[in-house]
């Protein structure tokens, strides 16, 4: 029997046979396999459409089958589509002066861009930035329900223990402070009347040495870095107070401890800015980026870092490498994504759809008590699902609209749907929407047509 002519119930059978279960993951009671995408769809094996609201984790914030990104990478398949990572081909070279002039602008420092293959690796580059310039100092300060990967290295500064304890610890576990998430207050308190009582706690590390973390009498701390998400991603599209990184980062420079900004799912204009970390007023040492960077079309990663940590005397050939990094399909893509992004008036259009998406959230807020939280960011967008106090976490409802999203059976002016949504959050009660950049209104007011009857289907 020839491929295309197998069913998806003998597809399926392969898979349970022939694949690893570790290289992806079974949320999914009944696995769905996809045959094609445009724009914010998908569409299964028997054609029925599925509105995607997470886009691949936000790695296709421009829309499925972009044409002018398409195009671009299809016109480099026909040119130059190989070649070794030791040589240069003009669209890395482009690409990386993208990037860098673009960080300057909005930084006012002068960088450099260091490509790689994954999102993982590239904070993998950035940990050997960071250890190459503090001479080896190794240990890390991260958030609680940080995310960054899940390479040996990275899963070091990735909060979530259950990465890491089959495999044992690499390196240095990071030292893990509370985000700043308001909505449960590590510290119980209110954000109206809080004065950053978080950042303060932080600081208070420094007070003595017997807090571990620096010796007094020279003021030399031990920590090289703090790596952040502007917004945490994997914790539940958590949007952190407006002056949390200014006043973070005034301590990191006082006690000389690099600031390296994880944009991987937040980049690339998803909140609205080039960098979620402009919302904030800090200026970070380090960017590590991916995903969008080429729409999901071919894997590329990289990191911007000031020039001080990056020169050739620095950081010379050899420092890192992977065959890919730098492939001439993903610059050529990500050259394209980047010139889409100049032109498609993104830092106005994604304010003003992620504003009308939180009212009409919120307007199903107002309806439904189980919907505890909206809160968002451009078109980085939570929902916390909870018991009808608005705050206990019910896990149970939220999985309940996962599966139920994914069946594909939502009727709605005549035509059955699928829903794709994301789950997150530190009790995997939270919803994060992350939309295609180019979402139509009608489209987000489909969404919510679907979300409602979801809801009331699920929580019945």
């Amino acid at each position: 029997m020839e491929h295309d002519e197998l069913t998806t119930k003998e597809l399926l059978e392969l898979e349970a046979e022939y694949c690893s279960y570790g290289d992806t993951v079974h949320y999914l009671k009944d696995p769905i396999i996809f045959k094609r995408c445009d724009g914010s769809w998908m569409f299964d094996l028997d054609e029925r459409p599925y509105l995607d609201m997470q886009m691949w984790y936000s790695a296709v914030n421009f829309g499925y089958r972009n044409r002018e990104i398409e195009e671009a990478h299809n016109k480099q398949m026909a040119m130059l589509p190989q070649v070794a990572s030791q040589y240069l081909h003009k669209e890395k070279i482009l690409l990386s002066a993208t990037i860098a002039k673009e960080t300057e602008k909005r930084f006012g420092e002068k960088g450099r861009v260091h490509f790689n293959v994954g999102g993982a690796q590239a904070i993998e580059d950035s940990i050997k930035v960071v250890r190459n310039f503090k001479h080896g100092k190794s240990l890390m300060f991260a958030f609680m329900g940080g995310y960054h990967g899940r390479t040996l290295a990275a899963t070091e500064i990735t909060s979530s223990f259950r990465y890491r304890k089959r495999f044992g610890h690499f390196a240095n576990r990071a030292t893990f402070i509370p985000f700043p998430y308001c909505y449960r207050c590590f510290y119980e308190k209110d954000r109206k009347t809080c004065d950053y009582y978080c950042v303060k706690e932080f600081e208070r590390l420094f007070e003595t040495e017997y807090y571990g973390v620096i010796d007094t009498k020279d003021n030399e701390v031990e920590y090289a870095a703090f790596f952040v998400e502007p917004l945490q991603a994997t914790g539940g599209y958590i949007v952190p107070p407006p002056e949390y990184f200014k006043r973070l980062e005034q301590v990191l420079k006082k006690y000389n401890i690099l600031l390296v900004d994880d944009e991987i799912q937040m980049g690339f204009y998803r909140t609205g800015k080039l960098w979620a970390m402009e919302h904030f007023g800090a200026t970070p040492d380090v960017v590590a980026f991916a995903k969008s960077l080429t729409n999901g079309l071919n894997p590329l990663s990289g990191l911007w870092a000031r020039e001080e940590l990056i020169t050739p005397q620095m950081f010379p050939p050899g420092s890192t490498h992977s065959t890919f990094s730098s492939n001439p399909l993903g610059t050529a893509a990500g050259l394209a994504a980047m010139k889409y992004m100049k032109t498609a008036n993104l830092e106005e259009t994604v304010p003003e759809k992620g504003a009308y998406l939180l009212s009409r959230l919120r307007e199903l807020q107002k309806k439904y008590p189980v919907i505890g939280d909206v809160d968002g960011l451009g078109l980085a967008i939570r929902v916390e699902m909870t018991k009808a106090d608005g705050f206990t976490p019910n896990r149970e409802l939220t999985d309940a609209i996962f599966q139920e999203g994914m069946a594909g059976n939502i009727r709605l002016n005549g035509q059955e749907y699928g829903l794709v949504l994301d789950v997150g959050g530190y009790h995997k009660n939270a919803f994060t929407l992350a939309p295609a950049l180019t979402i139509s209104y009608e489209e987000m007011d489909l969404f919510i047509g679907l979300f409602e009857t979801l809801i009331k289907r699920c929580n019945a």
